[in-house]
């Protein structure tokens, strides 16, 4: 008897459901209230853009990216995390993803061992984090002047895409535009090089949300992988900031900020 009852309720709710799902409002287009038939906006980092300070002569990992670091191994900004008030950032062992990898959720002030070399987090910003290396044998090695500033294919480029040398540096920041000028990604519209062996691309753009990504290689390793960018956001390529400027569904453009 109880039984049969709760069948009699379950077809009884099914009917209501039937006839929920036939129709909206008029005009609705069988839409749910508060359907709007839109992308769903991302969520808006809470900031604060960077939390700690920058000394200069630091490793700059990228957001979604990863950088190679000397003893053969690396160090990816796999996630960040912003109340209002503090940041952190989630940092994964290894320049490339792979399963099973060791994280650190840190803060400026952490500190990081990454193929026997201790790695001071000194700032962690929203697009980047910064890792000063703690031993004289880690920073001279990634301070090292490459044979050459001619870019090469796949590991042979490593001297020039994750490096501190400032020779490098400078010939990467010669390549973009001026600060104050813009730089365009056409959507769509393949693979832009630079001189100094990096290689940027636009992932997707969403007008409807405002919201776009772009990705970025270097010796085939993922160097950045920035997520549902918006204007006014800040990104990084080979140690030059910019800001997006605009997004539509053709291109997304970036004004550079800093020298």
């Amino acid at each position: 008897m109880r039984r049969h009852g709760a069948g009699t309720a379950a077809a009884a709710a099914l009917a209501l459901l039937a006839l929920a799902g036939c129709g909206g409002s008029p005009g609705s287009g069988g839409k749910a209230d508060g359907d709007t038939g839109k992308p769903t906006p991302a969520a808006r980092d809470k900031g604060p853009a960077c939390v700690g300070e920058d000394p200069g002569s630091t490793v700059h990992v990228l957001r979604g990216g990863g950088f190679k670091l000397p003893g053969g191994g690396g160090v990816q900004y796999a996630d960040a995390a912003a109340d209002g008030t503090q940041r952190t950032a989630t940092l994964r062992d290894g320049s490339t993803y792979a399963s099973g990898q060791e994280e650190w959720k840190v803060a400026p002030g952490a500190e990081v061992t990454v193929s026997g070399h201790a790695y001071a987090v000194r700032q962690v910003c929203a697009h980047r984090v910064t890792l000063e290396p703690e031993s004289a044998e880690a920073r001279t090695a990634l301070a090292a002047a490459p044979a050459s500033l001619e870019p090469r294919q796949g590991p042979a480029a490593d001297g020039l895409c994750f490096t501190t040398n400032p020779v490098v540096l400078e010939a990467a920041a010669e390549g973009f535009p001026a600060q104050g000028d813009t730089l365009a990604f056409l959507a769509n519209g393949g693979v832009q090089r630079f001189p100094t062996g990096l290689s940027v691309t636009v992932a997707y753009v969403h007008p409807g949300t405002g919201t776009a990504g772009l990705d970025a290689n270097c010796a085939t390793v993922p160097v950045a992988g920035y997520e549902d960018v918006r204007a006014g956001d800040t990104v990084e390529f080979a140690g030059v900031e910019f800001e997006v400027a605009d997004l539509t569904d053709r291109a997304v453009r970036l004004t550079r900020t800093s020298g």
